[in-house]
């Protein structure tokens, strides 16, 4: 299958193969963002698309009251995409499910959306798998605000058909705790960095912080150390010793108070690295819109467990949800794999929410 077959493609299950087939490993997604572009442009004239680096975001310019956003990352997991992704009734391959699917359904939805129920925006963007700083969205927010503006949003990142409402905070922050060097034959000399930290460590082991409902969700929240280092060679007491720990918190918790909660488990650091702060969200189905994608479609809602986008919308003022097709369990794995009747599911469904013309007609 060629990139060509993107261009080409009309339904949701040919086109979600099509994407599979071209390589967009973070960092090289430019070919699939060149193809994204050219089918925006040839096939959706009603939609003013911008390209910035390989982030394309097309647009109407309808007026209306209100304005949604789709939104959905190009980028996959590193894996090698097969030369056939269509097999019998699924597709699979590296980003099947994480999510080209999901970017295949806004697609189609951008060709046959001529007059939506409100103003729409598509977004297409780049580096989301390596992490929230690097994400072409973040780019979006800080350079092309206009681009991005909306009044409600939905991610397209895979939910198995679900409405997953807000999502966890994400927090990385490096606790370092020093000491001197000595001989280990004479370590009463020196001072020893890692039996330092292993109070901390303790405690990290041992915090289990509560499940907590937000808004009639249930939110679990986790701690994790993900890396010690620490040690010069095996016969040198260590003088430094680095504890990483990543906490995954519910959307009650602001980031700031959920940075001193993590601290307070660590009095005896020296230093406190912030490395990473991605907000929470808060579900936000009493917004308007979203309350109306939910309660029209009688979908399932679950809470959002782990980060998206979600949160950055929700930082910029934007309510949105998690919406796409595929099982998120299969994401990142070697078995990517979403099916036919989870594509048609979910285009149905958002072309049902966003269509006030022909709500029943479109390919599946």
């Amino acid at each position: 299958m060629s990139g060509a077959s993107v261009l080409t493609a009309e339904s949701v299950f040919d086109l979600t193969a099509a994407l599979v087939a071209v390589g967009s490993v973070s960092r090289d997604e430019a070919g699939l963002a060149d193809l994204v572009e050219a089918r925006l442009v040839a096939r959706a004239p009603h939609l003013r698309v911008s390209r910035v680096g390989n982030n394309v975001v097309a647009r109407t310019g309808h007026g209306r009251p209100a304005r949604i956003m789709l939104a959905g990352h190009l980028d996959t997991v590193p894996g090698v995409p097969p030369g056939s992704p269509a097999h019998g009734d699924v597709v699979e391959g590296p980003g099947a499910v994480d999510m080209k699917g999901g970017v295949a359904v806004m697609l189609v939805l951008a060709d046959f959306l001529r007059d939506p129920a409100h103003d729409l925006t598509f977004a297409f963007y780049d580096r989301e798998e390596i992490g929230s700083h690097q994400s072409g969205m973040r780019w979006l927010f800080a350079e092309h605000r206009e681009l991005v503006a909306a009044d409600a949003a939905v991610l397209l990142e895979p939910t198995d058909g679900r409405l997953e409402a807000g999502c966890q905070g994400n927090l990385v922050v490096e606790f370092v705790f020093t000491g001197a060097r000595a001989h280990t034959a004479r370590p009463w000399r020196g001072r020893n960095a890692v039996h330092r930290a292993t109070p901390a460590l303790a405690r990290f082991a041992a915090f289990d912080p509560p499940p907590v409902e937000v808004d009639g969700l249930v939110y679990r929240q986790s701690a994790s150390v993900v890396a010690v280092t620490g040690g010069v060679q095996g016969n040198v007491v260590p003088d430094r010793c680095a504890v990483r720990v990543n906490y995954r918190h519910a959307p009650h918790l602001a980031t700031p108070d959920a940075i001193e909660e993590l601290t307070a488990l660590a009095p005896e650091a020296d230093e406190v690295h912030v490395l990473l702060t991605s907000p929470p969200a808060a579900p936000a189905l009493d917004h308007p819109l979203l309350g109306a994608l939910h309660r029209d479609n009688a979908l399932a809602v679950r809470p959002k467990l782990g980060w998206t986008d979600v949160g950055r919308f929700a930082a910029h003022g934007i309510p949105a949800v998690n919406f796409g097709p595929g099982d998120p369990e299969l994401a990142h794995t070697p078995h990517e794999v979403v099916g036919r009747d989870a594509l048609a599911h979910c285009l149905a469904v958002l072309h049902r929410f966003l269509d006030a013309a022909d709500p029943g007609a479109v390919p599946r």
